[in-house]
């Protein structure tokens, strides 16, 4: 299983999951020429996205599915609350699936499982992607105001996460954002501080874990430097000694490849027990 974050904060998210042929899009926030450019920086070619696959309702996340659909005939799977409210953007004219939360699916070489998160849309969801052929598991969590005891259950045992750390709670409140915007971001329905991303991410240690990028930064409210080190030390402190890697909007992060990470950290990673 390989894997890139294609771009992640509020100007759009896109994450890849390759395994042999398989190819996943999770969201498509970028415009269908950006997400193209962004595929075939990291060496794919855009006709080989087996299925996109969306979160949740967000412009951000949902900007390009349907004119990337279009063009390159790419079945879309999202709940019926989010084709709802992503009418507009659907023609009639796409393949499109419905899921539900707690219910998986198969998309090629990957079993996907779909579980409630916490997020001010109308019907949001993170997700576990499994490779059926080697067990690997990719845990994503962004746009997400708290980690739940089910959200914890659904992310436990991943051999990947990608998980948010949005902001500092210190430049939020100094920050441009109206009173109301900032509150909804620190709210139990908004995005996660870069504390409780360093909870949640020491909470989910284990000793296959070999990958964690941290996404959705907020370009005004956060800092990559300061996102790696709040967690970073957080994660050192428990025994972490994998990769940690920060999503950028502008361009994908590399194409981790999740044998390799596993092979390089797995000795390590025993530390922490």
């Amino acid at each position: 299983m390989r894997v890139s974050v294609l771009g992640s904060g509020s100007a759009g998210n896109a994450t890849l999951v390759v395994s042999g042929t398989s190819c996943v899009l999770v969201d498509a926030g970028f415009s269908a020429r950006d997400l193209t450019t962004r595929l075939e920086r990291v060496g794919v070619a855009p006709e080989a996205v087996d299925a996109i696959v969306i979160t949740h309702d967000h412009a951000d996340h949902t900007r390009g599915m349907g004119v990337f659909a279009r063009r390159h005939r790419t079945p879309v799977y999202l709940t019926e609350g989010t084709r709802a409210r992503c009418a507009s953007l659907l023609k009639g004219e796409e393949t499109t699936f419905s899921y539900r939360p707690g219910r998986p699916f198969k998309v090629g070489a990957f079993r996907v499982e779909p579980f409630l998160s916490v997020h001010d849309a109308v019907d949001p969801v993170g997700l576990a992607l499994v490779d059926e052929e080697s067990g690997l598991r990719l845990g994503i969590a962004t746009d997400l105001g708290r980690a739940t005891a089910q959200i914890r259950h659904a992310l436990a045992g991943s051999d990947f996460l990608i998980l948010e750390a949005n902001h500092d709670p210190g430049l939020l409140h100094q920050g441009p954002y109206p009173s109301s915007v900032k509150s909804r971001i620190a709210s139990s329905h908004g995005h996660l501080s870069n504390l409780a991303a360093a909870r949640l991410a020491t909470e989910l240690l284990h000793p296959r874990l070999a990958g964690i990028v941290l996404a959705h930064l907020s370009l005004e409210c956060n800092r990559p430097e300061l996102a790696r080190s709040v967690v970073g030390s957080a994660l050192r402190r428990a025994g972490y000694r994998g990769c940690l890697a920060v999503a950028s909007q502008e361009q994908p992060t590399e194409l981790f490849d999740l044998t390799d990470l596993r092979r390089r950290a797995g000795p390590l990673q025993l530390s922490f027990l």
